[in-house]
Order: C-alpha cells, then structure tokens, then sequence
C-alpha cells in the first residue's frame, strides 16, 4: 500500500481510530433504547456514525417516530457513556507507533472530529493523547460537520497544510467522504463499517491498523 504524495501533515478522526469508542457507543444506545421499550437495530445506528447530533437526531427521529423524545435518549445515553469514559477507552493498535514516528519526522497533526471538546478531553486526556496533538478540531469549530470538508480542512489551516498534503484518517464512511471532498489523501481504517466499493473508490489506500498507516508515511517520505 503506497501513498500517491509525501505526507506533509496528518488529520486523525477520534472515535474508532484513536480510541475503541464506537463500539462502546453501539452498546449504550442500544442498552437506553432497550430501557425506553423501543429498538435501535444495528443499520440505524450505523448511519449516525461519523455524525453530529443534529444529523444523527434526523436519523433517529426518522426511525423512532416523531413524537420520539431525542434529546433526552440522547442525554441518557451520553450519561452511561461519558462514566464509562472515565474508566478509561482502550487505545487502537499502532496509535502509538505512529505518533512516535510523526513527533520523530516532524509531520505536524491535528484530530478532527464530530464530537465536542469536553468529550475530546474526557476520551484523549485519561490515555495520554490530549497533548500529541498540535490542535484539536472539534463540534463548534467549523460550521458543517462530516461529511462535508468542514472538520479537515479547518484541521489544515490551523496546521499551516496545504490540503493536498494532507493524509485524513478515518474509520467512518462519513468522515472518507470529508477528507475525500477536502481534497486529501484519505485512508480508511475501518472499525465498525466495512470498506464498501464506495470506500475505497475515494481512499487511495485502506489499512486495518494504524501500523500499515505509519508504513504508509514511510514509503512517502522518499517522494518528492
């Protein structure tokens, strides 16, 4: 697996790439919809993947009904998921082989993500990555969320990083949409979601850990 550019910056989504959390979050929606005597199957909950609220409340909404109580489900839910943060979330595999290559190369990152800075804080800080990060590109920042580019070409600008040299890394088809429509390279590393033809129509490579990743930019380094 090879990347068509030197890599010049990284933007990380969070949530399944960084940190084992979707699953934990399939586990709670589906554990309070249960609660509420309603049923969340698996395909709903996986188009709200790589989404805001307000996206995954027309999701939910369109699925419930709409006399369906969405902020309180959803109030519930970040509840259970916010004291099973504080736990602590298990780390993906080769995330930390691969900020230690960056903080070594001098590759510049930042995280892009749909979720809000003190959920950020709350995932990131107790595993130590808060501060791997030169910046944080969260829920507030930029005006639309993924899968529009909004997320990694704000993350871009902070970095000083042309776009195009950008390498987005996603777990979300949602999110291979954005860094796709910010003209980056992307690269899928699924969680969750499989790759579908769509998926690797628009990623120029797919890993199955962040390892394959760092050997990525490896092998781009020696491009000019």
């Amino acid at each position: 697996m090879t990347l068509p550019r030197a890599v010049r910056a990284v933007v990380f989504d969070m949530d399944g790439l960084l940190v084992d959390t979707e699953s934990m979050f399939r586990d709670v929606m589906m554990e309070v919809s249960r609660r509420r005597g309603v049923h969340l199957p698996m395909e709903v909950f996986l188009r709200m993947v790589g989404l805001q609220s307000d996206a995954s409340r027309v999701i939910a909404v369109e699925h419930f009904g709409p006399d369906f109580d969405y902020d309180d489900w959803i109030a519930e839910a970040w509840s259970l998921a916010h004291a099973r943060t504080e736990v602590g979330v298990a780390v993906k595999a080769g995330v930390a082989e691969l900020l230690d290559y960056l903080d070594e190369a001098g590759i510049p990152r930042a995280v892009a993500t749909s979720s809000g800075h003190p959920t950020v804080k709350r995932t990131l800080g107790p595993v130590g990555l808060l501060d791997r990060f030169q910046t944080i590109v969260a829920a507030g920042d930029y005006a639309r969320g993924k899968p529009n580019p909004d997320p990694f070409l704000t993350a871009a600008a902070r970095l000083g990083a042309d776009p195009t040299g950008c390498l987005a890394l996603e777990d979300s088809h949602n999110g291979v949409r954005a860094g796709y429509a910010a003209g980056m390279m992307t690269v899928m590393v699924p969680d969750l979601l499989e790759a579908t033809a769509e998926m690797r129509s628009l990623c120029v490579a797919i890993g199955e850990t962040l390892h394959d990743v760092r050997e990525m930019i490896l092998a781009s380094r020696r491009l000019p």
